[in-house]
């Protein structure tokens, strides 16, 4: 196989949860460049539609589709129309998550009092766990009944560097990146014989939107850039090549693997 051809993911159906911004629009962008027909799921529907505009104004083929990946009949729904719209979904990227909130430290570095654990809010840890985790959960479901039955398709989960390494951020966050990890690993496991192959991309500090853009503070970045080894964020252009190989041919013997794009961020302290 030639190079060109492990990466050719031309006309493959594509499915991007929180794909109107940040990393999740990175994906889209790379996928659709590279020929793939994708699919932006997102909360915020005039983004999505504004996004797939400018993507097909280029050329590309991008549709917009509102959903909130709480609601399960919606997602249902939602990857149930995908399917029959284009016949086969072959890729879903599950990235939708909410920012940590509620951190320990706040973005001056000093502790938060709404951030500890004995003060957390009953509805904050709700509403992360129903987003990063159990949202997850219910698109990843609703899209393997429509993989299974043609015995393929890429799943690719986004968990996060803290799924492995406890940082001062939001618990729940934190939580619900763990279990996302490791709802990987058994889903990768249950669905190998269907040659459905399942793994996450595990980020570090991206400079995004994410939390009311708090991270592209210069004095936030800074702070966040001295616990990298590399020493600085991540770009979200840095997503693509890692996201294209995932959910391409070059990654055919992959599965059950949470690949690390944080810098070294998860080896620990930089060494000076």
């Amino acid at each position: 196989m030639k190079l060109g051809d492990m990466f050719d993911v031309t006309g493959q159906v594509v499915i991007v949860t929180g794909g109107a911004s940040g990393i999740g629009l990175a994906i889209v962008e790379v996928f659709a460049k590279h020929g793939a027909r994708v699919n932006i799921f997102d909360q915020n529907g005039s983004l999505a539609e504004e996004e797939a505009a400018r993507l097909g104004a280029l050329g590309q083929d991008v549709r917009a589709v509102q959903v909130d990946v709480t609601d399960r009949a919606a997602v249902n729904a939602a990857v149930d129309q995908c399917a029959e719209l284009y016949g086969q979904i072959d890729v879903l990227f599950a990235n939708a998550g909410i920012d940590p909130g509620s951190s320990v430290l706040g973005p001056d570095g000093e502790r938060s009092v709404e951030g500890a654990l004995e003060n957390y809010d009953d509805a904050h840890w709700d509403r992360v766990i129903d987003i990063s985790l159990n949202g997850m959960f219910t698109t990843v479901r609703a899209v393997v009944r429509h993989m299974k039955p043609r015995r393929q398709g890429r799943i690719i989960i986004t968990t996060s560097v803290s799924s492995v390494r406890a940082f001062p951020i939001g618990i729940a966050y934190s939580a619900a990146k763990a279990g996302a990890a490791h709802f990987m690993r058994n889903a990768a496991l249950e669905l190998a014989r269907y040659n459905i192959l399942v793994n996450a991309i595990a980020p570090g500090p991206f400079v995004t939107n994410i939390g009311g853009g708090f991270v592209r503070d210069p004095g936030v970045q800074k702070k966040m850039a001295s616990m990298i080894p590399l020493g600085r964020l991540g770009n979200v252009e840095e997503m693509k090549g890692l996201a294209l190989f995932l959910g391409s041919p070059a990654s055919s013997f992959m599965t059950g693997a949470e690949i690390f794009n944080d810098g070294g961020l998860a080896l620990g302290s930089p060494i000076d």
